[in-house]
């Protein structure tokens, strides 16, 4: 028997039994739509994590760093003066603040605010920051200018928009030059941003950005403990974290207070491990699945081998080799997984865009080749191993036992 003919009697074994063949396949359907789903949704939260690591720029230094109330020095202006001497490995350093009281923002007759947490689009937020802070974040001027070092020192009522704050209050008017109201206070537009386009997150957009000088009266007077340092490559990002966390260590303890430094491009490598990690774990839990429908199939090709053993009686009889009775039914086997595999894939494939559009901000998700492949190929593979023994039992028998059976 050629393979070809072992094929066509596969087939028509399977076609021939339809519901007990579906049924059969069920296990392997779940277990490889299971796969395709979980391994799918882990690398899709791991790309949307890296696009905003992206928009944030890389080579971004955190810096968390603060003072007990009675020491001596400000950290910020500290850290500020350390960072201009070290021209020749940092960009910038602004601090980080985001004004989490009730603030509203106000143009003509559009009215925002920052407590808007039922319309996530249209909440605004006020950030509070350096004359560096585009750059430390890696926002891109769409037009006018940053805030300046004498915005901050003046505390001058400017601001700088984010671009979807600047869609949101002008539509597709230059706001620069413009008025706008901040708690009723007016404020002096300078500049915009480029959007970022990194979906789902608009809080990186619909921002207004304020000299962090207005920290005393808009967000009352809060202790600045965050800051980013901008570095200007992978390397000058290690040893700027090197001196950093030694000039840090040289005033600040565990007695007056606490500092930590990290980079961004620290949590891309950990986010791209764990990734990996859960990929293999859910593949792991999802394989369970995919391993008692391979015991399902050993059973059904058990019930078959019971079923045919006149048939395999009379091949024997007329001269069919042991190897034969084998290929033709782990052929069967293989066919039956291969074609629950299939249906695996497409229902996966499915899954994996309702899953991408409800738990990950609308994304489209669709499993990468890899995952397909791997998961049809693992589904072939396991029906020849749990079909292995049926086939051995099959070429086992005895023609005159097997022709007695009725």
């Amino acid at each position: 028997m050629n393979l070809m003919q072992a094929f066509k009697m596969a087939f028509k074994s399977i076609a021939s039994k339809k519901m007990r063949s579906f049924l059969t396949m069920l296990g392997i359907i779940i277990g490889v739509a299971s796969v395709v789903i979980m391994v799918s949704v882990v690398q899709g939260q791991n790309k949307k994590q890296m696009e905003y690591l992206e928009a944030m720029g890389d080579n971004k230094i955190q810096v968390y760093a603060y003072q007990n109330y009675g020491s001596s020095g400000n950290v910020s202006e500290l850290l500020y003066e350390y960072c201009l001497g070290m021209q020749d490995l940092v960009l910038g350093v602004t601090p980080q603040i985001e004004v989490w009281q009730e603030i509203t923002i106000k143009y003509g007759a559009k009215t925002f605010n920052t407590q808007n947490w039922d319309d996530w689009d249209k909440r605004m937020s006020l950030k509070l920051g350096s004359d560096q802070y585009g750059v430390c974040n890696n926002y891109t001027l769409a037009s006018g200018r940053e805030l300046s070092f004498l915005d901050v020192d003046k505390t001058n009522r400017v601001c700088v928009l984010g671009g979807g704050a600047k869609k949101l209050l002008f539509d597709f008017v230059d706001p620069v030059g413009e008025t706008i109201f901040i708690n009723s206070q007016p404020f002096l537009v300078v500049g915009w941003y480029e959007p970022t386009g990194v979906e789902g997150m608009s809080d990186m957009d619909n921002m207004v950005l304020l000299p962090y000088t207005f920290n005393r009266t808009l967000n009352n007077n809060q202790d600045i403990s965050q800051y980013v340092v901008k570095a200007k490559s992978a390397s000058a990002t290690t040893l700027a974290i090197a001196k950093l966390k030694a000039f840090l260590g040289g005033f600040i303890n565990d007695e007056n207070g606490y500092y930590d430094v990290y980079s961004n491009n620290d949590w891309s490598d950990q986010m791209q491990e764990q990734s990996l990690m859960q990929s293999l774990v859910l593949g792991a839990i999802a394989g369970i699945s995919l391993l008692v429908g391979g015991i399902g199939i050993m059973n059904i090709m058990l019930v078959t081998v019971t079923e045919r053993t006149r048939e395999i009686g009379i091949r024997k009889a007329i001269g069919a080799e042991r190897r034969s009775i084998i290929v033709q039914f782990l052929i069967e086997a293989a066919v039956i997984c291969g074609i629950g595999g299939l249906i695996g894939i497409g229902l996966g494939c499915m899954g994996s865009l309702i899953a991408g559009k409800f738990l990950i901000q609308g994304m489209i998700l669709w499993p990468s080749s890899m995952i397909t492949i791997g998961a049809f190929t693992f589904s072939v593979v396991l029906g020849v191993v749990f079909g292995l023994y049926p086939a051995i039992k099959a070429s086992s028998l005895q023609p005159v036992e097997a022709l007695r059976a009725e």
